[in-house]
C-alpha cells in the first residue's frame, strides 16, 4: 500500500508526537515526527511535506522562527498549523500566511479534519494554478493593429 500525503509533526513532547503520529498514520498519512525546530528544518529541506503541524513553544528555535525559515525555503510546505497553550503568540501567528493557530491542545478529531482540509486546499490551489496556466496559453492575443 502506498502511503498517503507526507506530514511533519514538530513537538518537544514525545507523548504528543507519538499520539499524533499514530492517529494520522491510522488515517493513511505518512508521518515523520521530530522534537525540535532544528530537526524540522533539516527534514523539511530533505523531504516533501504537504502539511507541517508545528508547536509554538519549542527548545532552541521557537515555532515562529521555524515558520519564518520554512516559508523562506525553496520547496516549502504551504500549510502549517501552530498549536500552543499560551495566548502570547496569537497575534504573530495570525499574521503568518496560511496559518491556523490554536490556543489549546486540539482534539485528535479536529486535527484530522484540519489536516484533511489543508491537503484539500493545497490540491485545489495546485489545480487552480495549472488551469490558470493552461487558460493563459490558450487565449493569448497575438497580433498588432493600427485601429
Amino acid at each position: 500500500m502506498t502511503p498517503g500525503p507526507h506530514l511533519l509533526v514538530v513537538d518537544d513532547e514525545a507523548g504528543i508526537r507519538e499520539s499524533l503520529s499514530s492517529i494520522l498514520e491510522d488515517e493513511g498519512y505518512h508521518v515523520e515526527a521530530v522534537g525540535s525546530a532544528e530537526e524540522a528544518l533539516e527534514r523539511a529541506a530533505a523531504g516533501n511535506f504537504e502539511v507541517v503541524l508545528l508547536d509554538v513553544w519549542l527548545p532552541g528555535i521557537d515555532g515562529l522562527e521555524a515558520l519564518s525559515r520554512l516559508q523562506a525555503s525553496p520547496g516549502r510546505p504551504r500549510h502549517h498549523d501552530f498549536r500552543s497553550r499560551h495566548n502570547r503568540n496569537s497575534r504573530a501567528c495570525h499574521k503568518a500566511r496560511r496559518l491556523r493557530f490554536h490556543r489549546e491542545t486540539l482534539s485528535l478529531e479536529k486535527i484530522i479534519v484540519l489536516v484533511r482540509n489543508a491537503i484539500q486546499q493545497r490540491r485545489l490551489e495546485d489545480e487552480n494554478q495549472v488551469l490558470r496556466s493552461e487558460l493563459g496559453y490558450r487565449y493569448q492575443v497575438i497580433g498588432d493593429s493600427v485601429r
